[in-house]
């Protein structure tokens, strides 16, 4: 992988299909805060407030994870049961319709 100096650059190395994809994932996710910060951060996008890392998301050949906080992980885990997702990771098939509204509660949770 290239390393990419600002989202834009990330989103455009990808085929224009998966680029509409991760323009609506960073729009999802900017829509959960307006103080949210882009940048790059461990070669992926991230989205961060308050010097925080809130969510990491990467496209991959056949799917696009999103890196949210583990809470929020096993918060939403009965929703997240036809994905494949680990302690730190969920992955959307690129063969299957992204749950943009599911992604946005994610990035939303605040461990209660």
């Amino acid at each position: 992988m290239q390393e990419t100096k600002t989202i834009d650059e990330y989103i455009s190395s990808f085929p224009s299909d998966v680029q509409i994809i991760l323009e609506h994932i960073r729009k999802t996710i900017s829509e959960t805060n307006p103080d949210l910060i882009e940048t790059i951060n461990y070669w992926v996008p991230t989205f961060k407030l308050n010097w925080k890392n809130i969510v990491h998301f990467w496209a991959f050949k056949k799917h696009i994870s999103i890196f949210p906080w583990p809470e929020a992980i096993e918060h939403f885990s009965p929703k997240l049961s036809k994905y494949k997702i680990s302690k730190w990771t969920i992955q959307f098939s690129l063969d299957k319709e992204i749950p943009y509204d599911l992604i946005w509660e994610i990035v939303r949770y605040k461990k209660p």
